[in-house]
């Protein structure tokens, strides 16, 4: 069973129905005790940085993802809900994020020609044997929907990277955590070969 966390933030449905596709038994759920008792965990998200982590203190969801993420259970954080894993960003000065992976969420820089948010195909380049990547070309092409983008402190948790108007830290994984900037749930069968990979991931403690 995996968890996918609910707390307001959107795309619940999509990696939803993206699972059940892969025959993978999901529930959307921000009960505590159905979160702790499932095999694994995802938290998706849409929207702003600030409104994230304020829902997610009311729910009082922000320990829960703390529990699961140190109890070495496979976690997957999905665009917001990656950056949501890091320190703070800068979409939402002052306001702290979860603290269980360290880097900077930054504002994409403004460039001639190239719209912000970024909204589109690009290819990733894979470095540092990614389990998420597994069986994957050296060049998959995912879907992006955002304006901020990470820059991790250890780049050798950065299991790929992309380029629009700077480089992009696109998915890292250290341990039982991974992330991916990109939505997997709307990226095809590339999306469907990275759920699969996370779905059959063992745990370890981060």
């Amino acid at each position: 069973m995996i968890a996918i966390v609910d707390y307001d933030a959107g795309n619940l449905k999509s990696v939803e129905k993206a699972l059940a596709y892969l025959q993978e038994e999901s529930v959307i759920t921000r009960d505590f005790k159905e979160i702790e008792k499932a095999d694994k965990v995802i938290l998706p998200g849409v929207g702003s940085f600030g409104a994230a982590m304020d829902n997610l203190k009311k729910y009082e969801l922000d320990k829960v993802v703390k529990e699961v993420t140190a109890s070495g259970k496979p976690f997957l954080g999905i665009c917001l809900g990656l950056q949501l894993l890091f320190n703070g960003s800068e979409e939402s000065e002052g306001v702290e994020g979860l603290g269980i992976l360290d880097g900077d969420i930054l504002r994409i820089p403004d460039t001639p020609g190239l719209k912000i948010p970024h909204i589109g195909w690009n290819s990733l380049t894979l470095k540092n044997n990614g389990r998420l990547f597994s069986g994957l070309t050296e060049t998959p092409y995912v879907y992006f929907v955002h304006s901020y983008y990470l820059k991790a402190k250890d780049e050798t948790i950065v299991k790929a990277v992309t380029e629009y108007a700077t480089g992009i830290h696109a998915s890292v994984e250290k341990d039982n955590v991974f992330a991916c900037q990109f939505h997997p749930e709307k990226s095809g069968t590339t999306g469907l070969s990275i759920l699969k990979n996370f779905a059959k991931t063992e745990g370890g403690v981060c």
